[in-house]
């Protein structure tokens, strides 16, 4: 846990680092002094992070009910399979979403005008 606060503390210094002039049309100062491309970045970070942690548990959980599903009623094992694929397929499709909605705030964010 100290490691995963460590990093996110690093991260969010290399995100509100102030640059020279390179990115001045990205870093639009607010009146806190905090910058949007720098909360966009750390927003992008944090929800890819918490979406691949919530979709490698669900797909965990699913591979884990397959297994015991088969393993109690073999003669089932091929429609298990159909069904876990498509309950992976669905489960992936939440952690791309997310990687869309950070790839905007990242590149195309909405709120820097």
């Amino acid at each position: 846990m100290k490691k995963i606060l460590f990093l996110l503390i690093a991260f969010a210094g290399a995100a509100f680092a102030k640059d020279g002039g390179a990115t001045a049309k990205i870093a639009l100062d607010t009146a806190s002094g905090a910058s949007v491309a720098g909360y966009a970045l750390v927003g992008a970070g944090i929800g890819i992070g918490l979406a691949a942690l919530g979709g490698a548990i669900g797909m965990g959980h699913t591979a884990a009910a397959t297994i015991a599903g088969t393993a109690r009623n073999p003669g089932l094992g091929g429609k298990l399979m159909t069904t876990m694929f498509i309950a992976l397929a669905m489960i992936e499709a939440q952690v791309i979403y997310t990687l869309v909605i950070a790839l905007i705030l990242l590149y195309a964010n909405p709120f820097l005008g």
